[in-house]
Formats: structure tokens, sequence, C-alpha cells
């Protein structure tokens, strides 16, 4: 599949004439993109009832999101940016060009959008379970049973999820954030990659990509939250995290655990070298789980956060594992990149968040889970590119 058929937008002039007031002129780049409705204000105000806050199903972190209903009945989740942010902006405009045109089972759909005066906002079929962060690692008052097998067919999801944008997509496409809040459940608990704001559109023949750092702290891998260097194997990294958190059932930091067990991937590789993996296995689990699946998934994990970015496996590796098509050497599991390790950095309290967007002007933190974590930010403010060589 072509990107550039569906993405016009990308690749068209790199040089046109700036807007005379210096602002970009949302509603014309919209129209540009193919395989995007335009919705009116009007229509989606009507549809969440002014925006009501009773159906107010979530928050992300360039705004609020809506339960909402359409005239012809379809259900739809409706994400507002604010105008007045810049990087809210470059968000909306990247979700729309990065996911307009593509279609598989594990990504969100993207139905459309509206660019109508100062509202930019985005709309997305409804998905009734709403993100694994609150229903698997939240409360836990959530009435889904989170069994063995559905979190296998979960992880599996999200592997071919991200398989697909790295893999088989023109230009590839690493999404930057892949965490436990951005991964959606349908009514069959079918999980789908949401939040494609931060994703960038990898061309096949670049190594890698220099740029500011943007993502959620506990899931960057280490080489780009410390030099800005973005590749597949950032987003591998983060789904090494996430496959961690779903087979424990535990949000990758809790300040609410003693000092030596509040990050979860530094705990886990104890336990690997200690030969007790078992134990991490979600005890909500009790013992109807496969025991010898459940340690190999926790090995896959370890295998996908390792340092060093080359060690890692591609994702349609990770889904061969996952799925038993090949087999794990787990001799080839060295140790993980921890990024407060590589920091240096000590234990600090902080409000609930942590996502961290690069620039010195601009830092961001927001948590999944409510837990609050580590942060820092590394003060990338270019953007360069590294051509393959040969």
């Amino acid at each position: 599949m072509s990107v550039k058929n569906c993405f016009p937008c990308c690749f068209r002039n790199t040089n046109p004439s700036p807007p005379t007031n210096g602002r970009i002129d949302v509603e014309e780049e919209v129209s540009n993109v193919e395989n995007a409705r335009l919705y009116t204000y009007k229509e989606l105000k009507i549809a969440t009832e002014d925006f009501s806050p009773a159906n107010k199903i979530g928050e992300g972190g360039f705004g609020p999101v809506y339960k909402g209903k359409l005239k012809d009945g379809t259900l739809v989740a409706i994400k507002v940016l604010s105008a007045q942010s810049t990087q809210g902006l470059k968000e909306f405009l990247t979700e729309i060009v990065a996911i307009s045109g593509v279609e598989h089972e594990h990504l969100v759909k993207l139905n459309g959008c509206c660019a109508e005066g100062d509202h930019r906002i985005l709309v997305y079929g409804y998905l009734k379970n709403n993100s694994i962060a609150q229903t698997l690692l939240g409360s836990r008052a959530s009435s889904i049973q989170f069994s063995w097998k559905t979190r296998t067919k979960i992880c599996i999801g999200v592997a071919r999820g991200l398989a697909y944008l790295h893999e088989e997509v023109r230009p590839h496409i690493v999404h930057r954030d892949i965490k436990a809040s951005n991964i959606l459940l349908d009514e069959d608990l079918n999980p789908k990659i949401s939040d494609f704001g931060l994703a960038k559109l990898f061309p096949n023949n670049l190594t890698h990509i220099t740029t500011r750092v943007a993502g959620t702290l506990g899931y960057l891998a280490p080489e780009y939250a410390i030099r800005g260097q973005l590749t597949r194997k950032a987003d591998i990294y983060s789904f090494g995290v996430l496959l961690l958190e779903i087979v424990t059932g535990r949000c990758i930091t809790n300040r609410f655990l003693p000092g030596e067990q509040q990050y979860l991937l530094e705990r886990v590789w104890k336990h690997y070298e200690r030969g007790e993996l078992v134990q991490l296995v979600d005890h909500d689990l009790e013992a109807d789980f496969d025991v010898d699946e459940a340690c190999k998934y926790l090995k896959i994990g370890l295998l996908c956060t390792q340092d060093r970015p080359k060690n890692r496996p591609s994702m349609s590796l990770v889904v061969k594992m996952l799925t038993g098509e090949m087999d794990l050497d787990d001799r080839q599991i060295s140790e993980p990149g921890l990024l407060t390790e590589l920091l240096g950095l000590k234990s600090q309290k902080d409000t609930t968040s942590s996502t961290v967007s690069g620039g010195s002007s601009n830092k961001r933190y927001e948590s999944s889970s409510g837990d609050t974590s580590i942060m820092t930010y590394a003060p990338f403010s270019f953007t360069s590119i590294s051509k393959r060589s040969g």
C-alpha cells in the first residue's frame, strides 16, 4: 500500500508560499487529504449534546474525548483539540495524515474531522470498552474479565497492528506513543492502536530520524529519550513495556509500592535473572493460565526492551514468537535499557503525569494510569535526517 496516494499533503511542493498572517491554513491542508470526511461543528455539537460533560469519555494530552451519536445513529468518539496550542494543531494535522488512508483490523478507524474556524476535532469509530489503561491497569472497577486467552489476543493484535505500520505501509509509520492508554478495545475485546498525533512517516531509505523527543516516559526507548534518535526500534521498546504490563496486570511505574518494586521493567529483569518470572504473572489470573506461555511473553517483553536497539526483534518476528510460529531463544536476551540508570536519576514526586515533549519551552507530562513517575526530557530543538549509506 502506498501512503503517497493517500496523503498528498505530505508530498506536495515543500516550499509553498507562506500565508500572509503566518498561520497554517488548516481547512486547506485538510481538504487536500483524501479519505477524510469533513464534519460541521454544528453536527458534532448536536451529536455530543453540546459537548455535555455526561458524554465525556476521556481526556487526551491535547483535549477531551466525547461519545457522540450522529444523525444516522452511528456512535463515534469525538476528540477535541485545543485551537490555541501550536502543538495541538500539529498533532491534528499529523493524525489526519498518518491514519486517514490506512485501514487495519488493529488500528482505530478515523471517520473524519472538523476544521471549521478555530475548531480542531477528530472523529473516530466508537469503541465501547475504552483503553486497557482504564480497564486492565486502572482501578480494577471494570467488569471485564481479562482471562489469559484475552490477554494473548490483545498482545498479538497490537503486535500485528504495529508490524503493519512498520513493515507494510509505505512509507513506514513510527507511532512514537505506544502505551496502555492508546490501546482501545472493541466490544469483542479486540485491540485497536489509537492516537497518531505523534506519528512519523518513515521513508524506507532512512536508517533513523533525529527529532525532538515526544512520548510517555516509562515507554520511551533510552536512545530516543537521550539522543532523539528515532527508529522503529523505539516503538518496539514501547511495545515490550506494554507486553510486561498486560501479563503482570500492573503499570510500568507505581509509587505506592516499596522502592525496589516501583519500576516494573527493572523488577522483571531481576526475576528473569533469578528464574522466577512466573511470580510476576497477574495474581488475578489465579491458576488459570499457561505458565510456560506467560513466562515466554515476559521474556519477549525483555527481548523488545534490550538496551541495544539492534538486538530488539522486528515486529513481524515478535508476532511469530507470540503466536508460536517461531521459538524464542532466551539466551539472546540481554539487560534492558533502563532510562533511570542511564540518566542517573533518583525518584522524585510530581503531579500525575509523565508525557515528554522535547524543546526548552515545551514540557508536558501525562500519565496513562494516574501513577507518577521519574521525569526528564531531552532538549532537542532540531530535526535532521540521516540517510542510509550505500
